[in-house]
């Protein structure tokens, strides 16, 4: 009889049968009012200094991580539109 052994976590992977999963969180699903209110920002100033960052991130009940990232990405898409005219 085999014995079921726990998955053990790795340097922040999960592994089970020995093969590595990272572990990811669940993508984030902004409200209608916190995409509002990111656009505004954007539209100011395409990047924040970490305590502009930490304000909206309170503001707007998200992590300074999902600011930053949102920030991101944005600038990114912002870029590629820009380069296709």
């Amino acid at each position: 009889q085999e014995h079921e052994k726990p998955p053990a976590v790795t340097n922040g992977e999960l592994r089970i049968n020995g093969k590595g999963k990272k572990l990811r969180k669940p993508r984030t699903i902004y409200s209608s009012l916190q995409l509002q209110a990111l656009n505004q920002r954007f539209q100011q100033t395409q990047y924040l200094a970490l305590p502009e960052r930490a304000e909206l991130a309170a503001q707007l009940g998200l992590t300074q991580t999902q600011v930053k990232i949102w920030f991101q990405n944005k600038r990114s898409k912002y870029k590629k539109i820009m380069k296709q005219g």
